[in-house]
């Protein structure tokens, strides 16, 4: 909540933070063992294929890397566009 509060108001957050957070990420590429180009890869791949069935904003695409507990989990946030048809 406070992460939305900041984004809201324009505060950046704190150096430590940032650090942090990088430092997280980091951990998390080296014991999935998946590369950041690879990520790319993986996230134009599946813009791709989702693209071939409904109308998405690919600029608002988001693919990461997040580890909870001792499972690592790839995440999407892919934004759809109100579209008028359907595609087959």
């Amino acid at each position: 909540m406070n992460n939305l509060f900041n984004r809201l108001t324009g505060r950046q957050p704190p150096s430590r933070q940032v650090a942090k957070d990088r430092l997280k990420l980091v951990l998390i590429h080296d014991r999935t063992d998946v590369s950041p180009a690879v990520l790319e890869q993986l996230k134009d791949e599946l813009i791709a294929v989702i693209s071939k069935f409904v109308d998405i904003d690919r600029d608002g695409v988001d693919i990461k890397l997040t580890q909870e507990q001792t499972e690592s989990r790839l995440v999407a946030d892919i934004p759809l566009l109100k579209s008028p048809r359907r595609r087959r």
